[in-house]
């Protein structure tokens, strides 16, 4: 078929790749508008854009797809499906009419489960054992279409939403690749989603990011992990942010107790077991983090305006600029 693709960030790039390895033509790319990226904030293209200039593909970029420029582009073009994974704005029906075959979108939850922007985040903060990922017709209601095909993935216990939307990314994209020649073949028809299991998943905001160290450490533990690679899971030190990497669950650490057994047992139950939620405490074999259950260990933190550090590191470092010394516990806000 002849495919116009659309897509903006680097989870669209393997189902980009993967379409232009198959039978089908990809003859455009539709992606949003160049935008600050990255810590200097310098104007970019995205990724999607960046794959589609390396391949040779004609790039369109329009602020808002119901300009009539680009709708006349599209048309021009006349694609016989338009591939869609993460391009980031609603498509009006306008252009949805425009291919014969439809829009078909890649959408990483199981359906109807997650519609929404931030279906991994949620996944993952809401303690899913399984996701998986969609292909639908893409329709005027939001995650709504009927869909083609189905694949699933289970939640590790570790997991950043970085490291489940990159396996996403990749099985999804042969699931994608796989949908379009069943489409083409006409092997393959679109199933109404069930009316039950609806849930949503709006964008995640550097606010929602926030650790509130009450919550049960499990809670904590998701919410960071969620929000990693961004927004960002953070908690305020000094009046200032401090970004949070993913924490540990488990306070004790097998390596310092095989070094030392006793000594690390005496230093559990006499410091980090007792702090109160928001509480910090610098020991020898880590730093911990009071929450609503049981301390975390602090994995990786970054001060405002610093580079990513070890929590011990930060930690030395507010004891050698004293007079706050991370032998006495400190507090998150």
């Amino acid at each position: 078929m002849r495919l116009v693709f659309a897509g903006t960030p680097q989870t669209a790039v393997p189902s980009l790749d993967a379409l232009l390895a198959s039978q089908h033509d990809v003859v455009a790319v539709l992606t949003r508008p160049d935008a600050p990226a990255g810590r200097g904030r310098h104007v970019e293209a995205s990724p999607v854009a960046q794959r589609a200039a390396q391949a040779g593909l004609e790039v369109l970029t329009p602020a808002r797809v119901r300009e009539p420029v680009f709708l006349d582009r599209l048309r021009q073009l006349a694609p016989d499906c338009c591939p869609i994974v993460a391009y980031g704005a609603l498509i009006p029906q306008a252009v949805l009419d425009v291919p014969g075959q439809g829009w078909v979108n890649l959408h990483f939850s199981v359906l109807p489960a997650w519609r929404g922007a931030a279906p991994v985040h949620h996944a993952i903060m809401h303690g899913d054992d399984v996701t998986g990922a969609t292909t639908f017709r893409l329709v005027a209601e939001l995650d709504a279409g009927p869909v083609y095909g189905v694949l699933t993935e289970p939640i590790r216990a570790t997991d950043t939403t970085g490291d489940l939307l990159d396996r996403l990314a990749h099985a999804g994209a042969r699931l994608l690749v796989a949908t379009l020649d069943g489409i083409e073949e006409g092997t393959l028809e679109a199933v109404p989603q069930p009316a039950e299991g609806v849930s949503f998943a709006p964008k995640v905001t550097p606010a929602d990011a926030r650790v509130d160290w009450k919550l049960p450490a499990h809670v904590v533990d998701r919410l960071i992990r969620a929000c990693t690679p961004g927004p960002g899971a953070w908690t305020e030190f000094e009046g200032a942010r401090l970004k949070l990497g993913p924490v540990s669950l488990d306070a004790q650490d097998p390596a310092t107790d095989a070094q030392d057994p006793a000594t690390g047992a005496q230093d559990r139950a006499t410091g980090a077991q007792d702090l109160a939620p928001g509480e910090v405490l610098a020991e020898r074999h880590g730093v911990f983090v009071g929450t609503g259950s049981r301390p975390v260990r602090l994995g990786d933190v970054q001060p405002e305006g610093k580079r990513r550090m070890p929590a011990s590191d930060w930690a030395r470092g507010l004891h050698a600029a004293g007079p706050k010394s991370p032998q006495r516990p400190i507090r998150f806000g």
